[in-house]
């Protein structure tokens, strides 16, 4: 299994810009498929963005299409949402996950490890 810690939450005025952070470890860190979720209070947790192992194919939420960007650095275990014009309906906990089989990468459910999450809030 991997191991995740996310990292770059804070508070942010509406357009601006924070880049999480995910450190990984495990030795199938590099096999693995990577996403990002989150969830606001009251609210399910929802799918944010995801990238494949080799880093060819990422895949985004409509909400945060052409807004947020997710990397990877294989020899850093490492994988990164970079998130630019923020809005105050991105306030949420965000939370980093891997898996280790394809499929719908949007679901939740099919992900084997995830981090402890980190808050992201946008102020109006």
């Amino acid at each position: 299994q991997v191991q995740l810690v996310e990292s770059g939450g804070g508070l942010v005025q509406a357009g601006g810009s924070l880049r999480l952070s995910c450190a990984a470890s495990g030795r199938t860190f590099r096999t693995s498929y990577l996403g990002w979720f989150r969830q606001a209070p009251g609210k399910e947790r929802e799918f944010v963005a995801a990238i494949t192992w080799s880093a060819h194919i990422t895949y985004y939420a409509d909400s945060v299409k052409g807004r947020f960007a997710i990397t990877r650095v294989n020899a850093k275990n490492s994988v990164y949402l970079q998130m630019d014009s923020l809005k105050p309906e991105d306030t949420a906990v965000y939370y980093c996950a891997s898996r280790s089989l394809p499929g719908n990468l949007q679901a939740a459910a099919e992900y084997d490890s995830w981090g402890q999450g980190t808050q992201v809030t946008v102020s109006s």
